[in-house]
């Protein structure tokens, strides 16, 4: 009776078991979500997979994380950054390729690392010979305190911007270049030569990087005959004939620009031929 007792109380508590396995559906929620972001970036892109933990309350840097020490700069797997394109990270120049970014933080310098092994959990089978590169930065204090470690880009333009890694009442700040201006000028050079030729966007290019102004307001010229009713394009024109001395002309095609973007009820070219009608008026 003992034995066929034990076997009921088995069968029981594997019953129980299996219908509560059962009842979960879905996986358990991580209590470090994982988070994947991802910036396009001069002429490629960026992206970041981590994992992000939270403070509970505790204190992190000095504390859980204490400083000297290798992290993985989040949680579970060590975090990966993933270029499409060559950047420079505070001067020093990545190729395009997947890295775990670890760091060595510090009450006044963090160290900030760039590994080769991508299949790392956490920093346990970190091994410094597996380094790319390896340099220091210096942490910044938050105003206010970040609950969950948020990895972010901040600040990002045509050719350069920042990676922010933020946690607790500490920022760190990571400087993005890429150059790609001679990459550029090479690609408009050879469209060119085909039959569709990028007037519009090598003119503004040209404008924006203090290049050949007289080449940009001739490219832009030329996308005005194209393109004689569109707002942007006259809006273009008349800055860079403002740019280049042409005031008449350059009131001209703003009046011309700002009554085609009323009709179409573009505020923002409104605004913009006006802006130059203005600056036109006081110079």
């Amino acid at each position: 009776m003992k034995v066929s007792l034990f076997y009921l109380l088995a069968l029981i508590s594997f019953s129980f078991y299996s219908a509560s396995a059962q009842e979960l559906k879905g996986k358990i929620p991580s209590t470090s979500p994982g988070q994947r972001i991802e910036q396009d970036f001069g002429l490629g892109t960026i992206s970041v997979k981590y994992y992000r933990p939270n403070t509970k309350g505790r204190k992190i840097f000095g504390g859980i994380e204490p400083y000297g020490t290798v992290w993985r700069t989040g949680a579970n797997n060590a975090t990966v950054i993933t270029l499409t394109d060559t950047i420079a990270v505070e001067g020093h120049t990545v190729a395009p390729g997947a890295y775990s970014l670890f760091s060595i933080p510090g009450p006044d310098e963090w160290t900030i690392i760039f590994n080769k092994n991508t299949s790392q959990w956490g920093a346990y089978s970190y091994d410094e010979k597996q380094d790319l590169l390896r340099f220091k930065v210096k942490p910044v204090k938050l105003a206010a305190r970040i609950e969950t470690l948020t990895i972010q880009f901040a600040d990002v333009h045509q050719e350069d911007g920042v990676l922010q890694i933020l946690w607790e009442n500490t920022g760190i700040n990571l400087r993005l270049r890429t150059d790609i201006n001679k990459r550029i000028m090479a690609n408009i050079q050879e469209a060119m030569k085909g039959d569709k030729k990028p007037y519009y966007m090598s003119a503004i290019w040209y404008y924006n990087h203090g290049l050949d102004l007289n080449q940009a307001l001739a490219w832009m010229q030329e996308a005005d005959k194209a393109q004689p009713a569109a707002f942007n394009v006259k809006y273009w024109l008349a800055r860079l004939q403002l740019k280049t001395g042409d005031k008449k002309s350059a009131i001209t095609s703003a009046n011309e620009g700002l009554k085609l973007a009323l009709a179409e009820n573009s505020q923002e070219y409104v605004r913009m031929n006006k802006e130059i009608l203005h600056d036109a008026a006081i110079n």
